[in-house]
């Protein structure tokens, strides 16, 4: 089974300067990419929009996706409005009052997709996440926009990582079996391995920030996307740049 992971396209409204980016069509280049590959399932990791969630721009996202013809699922992120979203995309069975996030299974592997919308996980879902958790054995994988823990990226890591971490990362890691973690939000390539948790940071699909500054500086602007592999007994993944 594959799946290819595309996040943070932070897509503006229609002529928005969204820092000398064109990111309408870094986001066509991506679909068209997606189209090639015809993988088995698509999901978009949060920050959808440029700054703030907008029914509009869901919209034209959700018009471009749906043309696929492709399962797909879609989390939020920060500069995401869960309950817009839940909206555009018709995923009202999966909201809640806290976010949206829900569990699946793809041909019999438990996925589950969390909701970091507000920088951090309320109790709700973090209850919600042990139940899930009590019910599952063998390898997980698990979607969320920010990584649970810090991973090495000076001005990512110090200004604007998830919030109350402890208590997300107790429950992941009491959990038996490895979960494989695919997120975004550092628009950094990187992966880390804590514990039972190994973190997949993708790149974005706006640009990329210097892994090494301490403060914001852009490393360059290339879009890209991850593949992932989810064979019987592992996971691989890899990025592809475009």
């Amino acid at each position: 089974m594959r799946v290819i992971q595309i996040t943070d396209l932070h897509i503006g409204q229609e002529g928005e300067d969204t820092y000398f980016v064109d990111v309408r069509e870094n986001f066509r280049r991506i679909i068209a990419a997606v189209q090639e590959r015809r993988p088995n399932y698509l999901v978009l990791s949060g920050d959808l929009c440029y700054s703030q969630g907008d029914l509009g721009i869901y919209a034209w996202v959700k018009e471009w996706v749906d043309q696929l013809k492709i399962p797909y699922e879609v989390i939020a992120g920060n500069h995401d409005d869960s309950k817009l979203l839940t909206e555009a995309f018709q995923r009202q069975a999966d909201y809640r009052p806290d976010g949206l996030y829900f569990g699946r299974n793809w041909g019999g592997r438990p996925v589950l997709f969390m909701d970091t919308s507000t920088y951090k996980v309320e109790s709700p879902q973090l209850e919600w996440l042990q139940q899930q958790l009590q019910q599952l054995q063998g390898d997980i994988i698990l979607f969320i926009h920010h990584p649970p823990l810090l991973v090495g990226t000076p001005f990512m890591d110090n200004n604007h990582s998830l919030k109350d971490r402890d208590p997300l990362q107790d429950i992941l890691c009491a959990y038996p079996g490895n979960i494989d973690i695919f997120c975004g939000h550092y628009h950094v390539e990187r992966t880390v391995r804590w514990k039972n948790l190994l973190v997949h940071l993708t790149p974005s699909c706006f640009f990329q920030i210097d892994s090494n500054a301490e403060d914001f500086k852009v490393d360059h602007y290339r879009i890209a996307f991850r593949e992932i592999s989810i064979l019987p007994d592992s996971t691989i993944s890899s990025v592809h740049y475009l």
